[in-house]
């Protein structure tokens, strides 16, 4: 780039949230800025955003006042995208004005697809442990359940899927309490071995 950038924020938005139309961070802040709580520049398309002189913005004038704390002039946000959804926000800084050429701006396109790839990437891994977490437990619960009522693993998976099902509870969550307990929740579920 030919304005090295003060400070460069990746901000991610969670997964599962689709209300918020961008997380723009802020560079003294340890959390990111959401436009709900301050009047931020709002990205309804999820384009690029560069606001040149942030002392000559206008449009949302409590976020002005935030980044002028910290005596930034001119800020660029690109989107990070994983498919079609915006999945975060990288966050140039830069302490002088109209600092951002269209080559700088072609750049932190390009680190921003980097950047979305590392959080899709590690977003993807996290979705997995946890699968294979929850199938370990399951697992454990119906050897616990098959050892017991001398059930088939079919069995045993049918007992507690009914029963995740009859109480509205994860699996993963139904099988954590009968490992911890070592007892069939109690709560509207017919003895085992009823069901053979």
């Amino acid at each position: 780039m030919s304005t090295l950038a003060t400070e460069a924020i990746v901000s991610t938005i969670p997964a599962g949230l689709s209300n918020i139309l961008s997380i723009i961070g802020h560079p003294n802040r340890s959390e990111p800025i959401t436009n709900e709580a301050c009047g931020q520049p709002t990205n309804p398309s999820g384009a690029t955003v560069y606001i040149a002189d942030v002392d000559a913005e206008d449009r949302w004038p409590r976020w002005r006042a935030q980044v002028a704390e910290g005596k930034i002039r001119s800020v660029l946000h690109v989107p990070m995208r994983s498919g079609p959804q915006v999945i975060g926000v990288l966050s140039l800084y830069t302490l002088h004005p109209d600092a951002f050429t269209p080559d700088d701006v072609a750049v932190a396109h390009i680190l921003a697809r980097h950047a979305s790839v590392a959080v899709a990437t590690a977003r993807h891994e996290e979705t997995l442990a946890r699968a294979v977490d929850a199938r370990k437990l399951v697992g454990q619960a119906m050897g616990i359940l098959m050892e017991r009522f001398d059930l088939s693993d079919d069995q045993a998976f049918a007992l507690l899927r009914r029963y995740s099902q009859d109480t509205n509870t994860k699996l993963r969550d139904v099988a954590q309490e009968l490992i911890d307990t070592r007892q069939l929740p109690s709560a509207r579920v017919t003895e085992p071995g009823l069901d053979h």
